[in-house]
């Protein structure tokens, strides 16, 4: 893969999940006079997931994919990923769940499974580029010397997706074509229509592919281990530890949730941490939930770190997906550490201090970086500090 050739005229392999987007983008991209070849991704067994039909990254979705391949005249291949999926991506899931914390395997999949393995099959397939159906924007410079792509979010920043692709690999971006990265989702809609595409009316998946009846606990219990703790009754109880309830196992709760709490409390209560060592459920008011500082670990940069200093580098920070990037210090060492600058390698663990307090910071969630609309990089977040005056105790004694 050269990134172009033919005085601008690609071969690419574009990634058809079935859907709306990505049949509009492999559209555009034969209308644009590009030579493409569709590929759709098989990631799971589809038996064990039953669900919804008429969804993307299913087998409906294969075929769809075949229908849009066959109207626009273009080769379609399905390859099975099931195998690197499941380590990659579904593995990571339950892992994350029975460590107490929120895993976002859409990120995952991109980072790990589904572009790497878009790069690996354009090779094969003697592709130029790899386009997908994100609404992201990539630069790249006229000058292959001019410095390195640039990731972008979205023009639209409602529907923009950048947040789940901040893991992707660094040398991946000059190849990289989104076709849909300056239009909005009614636009993409009624290309489709336009075209009598037959995924133009297809609803938007809302769930996790894998588990499209949203179903978690019944998912996690068929891959667990039985009797695992994190599926076993536990404590719910406040921040100076008292007892106020019961769960039905841990696996079932995320920093910020209200619902599964149960009723009679005498204010509105929220999750603040899951402690799985003692399988207890922290919960406590809305202000509890406010955090100043975060440790962001497994980071990868999609642009040149170029250091903190002793009083952080600013950047914009997204910590969850539909939430806009908020403003924040980076310093890439734990307080009191001696922090790397410029020319010293990459760090992979940082620790982000924000402007102002922000609610409902999520162990295993993704954060973000942004300068601007350019995505420098992203990790998962380990820990979240929070007021000392709202810290909750340290773990007590669990009766087993």
């Amino acid at each position: 893969m050269d990134g172009g050739r033919n005085g601008g005229r690609e071969r690419v392999l574009v990634a058809m999940s079935g859907g709306v987007d990505s049949s509009v983008a492999a559209a555009l991209l034969v209308e644009a006079g590009h030579e493409v070849v569709g590929v759709t991704m098989k990631t799971f067994c589809y038996d064990e997931n039953q669900g919804p039909t008429r969804t993307c990254c299913g087998l409906d979705g294969i075929m769809d994919a075949k229908a849009v391949a066959s109207r626009l005249g273009i080769a379609h291949y399905v390859f099975d990923v099931e195998e690197e999926f499941t380590r990659d991506v579904i593995d990571d899931f339950v892992d994350e769940y029975a460590r107490g914390r929120t895993p976002n395997p859409c990120v995952r999949c991109n980072s790990n499974t589904k572009f790497r393995d878009l790069m690996k099959r354009g090779r094969a397939l003697g592709c130029d580029a790899i386009a997908t159906g994100h609404y992201v924007r990539v630069e790249h410079p006229a000058d292959p010397a001019g410095g390195p792509s640039r990731l972008l979010r979205g023009a639209d920043h409602q529907k923009d997706q950048a947040y789940f692709l901040w893991g992707l690999p660094p040398e991946l971006l000059p190849l990289l074509r989104f076709p849909l990265g300056s239009l909005d989702k009614p636009a993409v809609r009624e290309l489709a229509r336009a075209r009598d595409l037959v995924t133009a009316e297809k609803p938007e998946s809302q769930e996790i592919c894998f588990v499209p009846t949203g179903d978690y606990r019944g998912f996690l219990g068929k891959r667990l281990a039985p009797r695992h703790p994190a599926l076993e009754p536990g404590t719910i109880v406040s921040l100076e530890g008292e007892q106020l309830g019961e769960h039905r196992g841990y696996a079932g709760f995320t920093v910020g949730q209200r619902r599964g709490l149960g009723g009679g409390f005498p204010e509105r209560l929220f999750v603040v941490e899951v402690r799985p060592e003692t399988r207890e459920v922290v919960v406590g008011p809305r202000e509890a939930l406010d955090a100043g500082s975060m440790v962001v670990e497994e980071v990868r940069w999609l642009a040149p770190f170029e250091g903190s200093g002793p009083s952080g580098a600013p950047v914009g920070v997204q910590i969850r997906h539909r939430a806009g990037s908020v403003p924040a210090r980076l310093f890439a060492a734990e307080a009191g550490a001696a922090a790397p600058e410029a020319g010293a390698a990459p760090p992979s663990r940082v620790r982000v201090e924000f402007e102002a307090p922000q609610s409902a910071v999520t162990p295993g969630q993704s954060a973000v970086f942004f300068d601007g609309d350019r995505v420098l990089g992203g990790g998962r977040i380990s820990a979240a500090s929070r007021s000392p005056l709202r810290r909750p105790p340290s773990p007590s004694a669990h009766p087993r």
